[in-house]
């Protein structure tokens, strides 16, 4: 919305609010080109989800218009507050990464860092991602510092079989008639976008096991989709304790028990959040996780440390009006 009221703004006898098809189409990449901007990426939002901005129950032609008179009036005032509120909660979310960025391994507390998000009002709607984060960067940090290894071989016998499609086991498995293994570095790799409706696969090993982040709480849907959502035969949910003994027994009554590897709880993620950072091999260990926790932290918000510079250019502070500001 803010970007429709700009370029109405900036080319009045261009763009006609009242005309919806005047900028419909135009506004998803207008969308994209701010958000990528503002957040190193583009909206998510279903094409769905942004034509039922201009419904009668949420902001349509004949409101806009009104707040694009606004607009043009104030030179940008209602953009500016639109942004202004983006920057307040980004500055939010900034001091809450901060504990982070500037923790040290004898400082940092993972249970007060996700109680920060999970409990101010400002911070709720991003839980998903620093949920999702506190995860990956304890199993990928792990993971690295066992030196595991992965190792796809074959069967002596198929020999035959592996001749007849060289090709094939030469492309996909790196494996040939004169190496008949091949070995790998362990690795975790995060999907990317969280889905709105808190389903689909969160991370993926290379050795096998799909990985299920819920902060939420599960109910039978929820735990229907975790196992038909996801082509695995082995799964790990991460989870609250209080969900552990409900999910298992939702996936034992539909029958999917054995689908689950195992269940990761908070209670296991705080204990081996403490052994890594202050335990015995916490020197080998403890700078790795952190460096690993603010990568991903800085990577996901990129915006959250200062003022987007697309903003900044746009001079919002010299908005004069008395009712704006």
């Amino acid at each position: 919305m803010a970007e429709i009221l700009y370029h109405a703004r900036k080319e009045p006898t261009k763009y006609n609010l009242l005309s919806l098809e005047d900028y419909r189409n135009k506004s998803k990449k207008w969308r994209d080109d701010i958000t990528i901007e503002l957040l190193g990426t583009k909206c998510t939002s279903s094409a769905r989800f942004q034509d039922d901005l201009f419904n009668d129950n949420a902001i349509p032609p004949k409101i806009l218009n009104i707040l694009g008179e606004e607009n043009i009036r104030t030179n940008g005032a209602v953009e500016a507050y639109i942004y202004q509120s983006f920057i307040n909660r980004h500055e939010q979310l900034a001091n809450a990464l901060n504990y982070c960025l500037e923790a040290k391994k004898d400082t940092f507390q993972v249970k007060d860092f996700l109680n920060n998000f999970r409990y101010e009002p400002g911070l709720k709607r991003s839980i998903d991602k620093i949920y999702e984060i506190v995860v990956y960067a304890l199993f990928s940090t792990l993971v690295e510092t066992l030196d595991l290894k992965v190792e796809v071989s074959i069967n002596t016998d198929k020999k035959d079989i592996l001749l007849e499609f060289s090709d094939f086991a030469k492309m996909v498995m790196c494996i040939d008639t004169n190496n008949l293994s091949n070995s790998q570095d362990a690795r975790v790799f995060r999907v990317g976008v969280t889905n709105a409706a808190d389903r689909g696969l969160d991370m993926y090993s290379n050795w096998g096991p799909a990985i299920q982040i819920k902060h939420l709480s599960l109910d039978e849907d929820l735990a229907e989709n975790i196992v038909d959502s996801v082509s695995s035969d082995k799964i790990i949910i991460v989870c609250k304790d209080a969900e552990q003994n409900l999910i298992y027994s939702l996936l034992n009554q539909m029958g999917w028990k054995c689908k689950i590897q195992s269940i990761v709880t908070e209670q296991n993620l705080f204990t081996w959040y403490e052994k890594a950072l202050r335990g015995k091999y916490s020197d080998s260990i403890g700078s790795i996780l952190l460096e690993c926790l603010s990568t991903e932290l800085s990577f996901e918000f990129p915006s959250a440390s200062e003022t987007p510079e697309i903003i900044k250019s746009r001079k919002y502070e010299n908005i004069n009006d008395n009712f704006w500001k």
